[in-house]
């Protein structure tokens, strides 16, 4: 098959002009584009999927996703955080359901803090239009990238719908194609000492569609994110902007229980809301007709480095894959484009540096995010409705508010900070150990609000130098 060289560009590009090739069209290479653009660079975006817009994007399509402070800067810093803000609906706390059926409410951070919830395909879509109207870039769908010459920054395309085959020349290439990157697979993988692992969690998970009631309203508060823990397992809920709630059930695939390959039939499902979600069983009593609307699905962590070699870098989940028990997926890869950004403008475009900085300094930020993020999950599941738990959180939330230069809950450090997700990993570990000390004073259950509580934790931190 003829392969030929195509100008990206078009016939009036000055050969001068700086360009750039980003490969995937999803959020973070959409975000990407802009940032280009603003640095003078003309991007040409190639994507293997239809454009998603000209498609019927249910609610549910996937785990929503909750943007936080992290991915607000990277989205401010151009200017097209309010785009997205009109999609987006904020969750001031999270609602436990107990078996009994009873709620527990607990505020995520300060009074006024909030993540937000998004679907995937609202934001996705979203980010497209932004990457043509404010990045200037194409986006080429049903074109498939299926290896790249690092040195001479070229990529190699296929028109999956056609079959032609051309190479498109550039001065820089970025893989923002997810998890299960071809660049990184076909490209990268082959590189001598490239080191990489893929890691599957025993747990998968599937969606249920919990829709609007029958005027069109929430069934529950449309600004927490609710959750479900039952020991080995949870679910999950986060609110769409029709009334509908996404729900997300996280089980062991086999060998428990309770797990997945136990549910065959839509007795089974009902049998099994009934006995461990009886609340929402209530409100969604079809649950065993909607269980196969959506695909079983698996979990993964995927690590990798380097992240760049020659003229390519990878970027989001192509570099650092993570379970999404932290909401920081999307986030992270927002970083990701601030952090390229900042680097870009630090050495003045000089890429080598840049590259060699990005990969000293972030990868340690992407394996901490995945520590952190397996870590969240035991949380989530196991302890947000233990009284010790709750508890804990009260002392820490005290002792925060009277020295906020001191002391930031963990989950405030990642989720409510830009603070390196390393460093706060760290510090949470640090923290952790000072807060297991504090909970044996002599009855702590009586005694967390008192002065004698706040000056232990004072004195078992003397010696801890908070990174704010």
């Amino acid at each position: 098959m003829n392969r030929h060289i195509r100008n990206t560009g078009g016939n009036k590009m000055d050969s001068n002009q700086k360009k750039a090739t980003i490969i995937g069209a999803g959020l973070v290479g959409s975000l990407w584009a802009v940032y280009l653009s603003k640095a003078g660079y003309t991007v040409t975006i190639f994507e293997r999927r239809s454009d998603i817009r000209k498609a019927d994007i249910a609610a549910g399509k996937s785990i929503n996703l909750a943007l936080s402070v992290r991915g607000w800067k990277a989205l401010d810093d151009v200017g097209v955080g309010d785009s997205v803000r009109e999609i987006a609906i904020p969750m001031h706390g999270r609602v436990m359901h107990a078996d009994s059926g009873e709620l527990t409410y607990q505020p995520y951070g300060e009074e006024g803090q909030a993540i937000y919830s998004v679907s995937r395909g609202h934001i996705n879509a979203r980010m497209m239009d932004i990457a043509e109207n404010k990045g200037n870039a194409q986006i080429h769908y049903y074109h498939e990238c299926h290896k790249v010459d690092f040195d001479n920054s070229i990529a190699f395309i296929r028109n999956t719908q056609t079959n032609e085959e051309f190479e498109v020349k550039s001065d820089l290439i970025f893989a923002a194609d997810g998890a299960f990157s071809a660049i990184r697979y076909n490209s990268m993988q082959k590189l001598p000492r490239f080191n990489f692992s893929q890691r599957f969690i025993e747990d998968g998970y599937r969606e249920v569609l919990l829709p609007a009631g029958p005027n069109g309203e929430y069934l529950m508060d449309k600004n927490a994110l609710h959750i479900w823990p039952r020991g080995r397992f949870m679910m999950i809920a986060l609110a769409n902007e029709d009334g509908s709630f996404t729900c997300t059930l996280f089980m062991p695939h086999e060998n428990h229980k309770y797990s997945f390959d136990k549910l065959k039939s839509k007795e089974d499902v009902d049998e099994f809301f009934k006995d461990v979600f009886p609340d929402f069983y209530e409100m969604m009593p079809t649950v065993g007709e909607s269980w196969e609307d959506h695909p079983l699905a698996s979990l993964a962590i995927i690590r990798c480095f380097p992240w760049t070699h020659g003229k390519v870098a990878l970027m989001g989940d192509s570099a650092h894959a993570t379970v999404p028990f932290y909401g920081q997926g999307m986030n992270s890869g927002f970083e990701d484009c601030t952090v390229l950004n900042d680097l870009m403008h630090k050495h003045n475009e000089d890429w080598d540096a840049v590259f060699k900085e990005y990969n000293a300094t972030r990868k340690q930020d992407g394996d901490a995010l995945q520590d952190l993020s397996l870590d969240n999950y035991h949380e989530m599941r196991d302890y947000v409705a233990d009284e010790q738990f709750l508890l804990r959180k009260k002392i820490e939330a005290k002792y925060t508010k009277l020295y906020p230069k001191k002391w930031l809950p963990l989950y405030s450090q990642v989720t409510f900070s830009t603070i390196p997700y390393s460093v706060a990993y760290k510090q949470g570990k640090i923290q952790d150990g000072i807060m297991e000390r504090v909970m044996q004073f002599p009855n702590i259950e009586e005694n967390w609000n008192s002065d004698e509580v706040m000056e232990r934790i004072a004195e078992e931190s003397k010696s801890f130098n908070f990174e704010l």
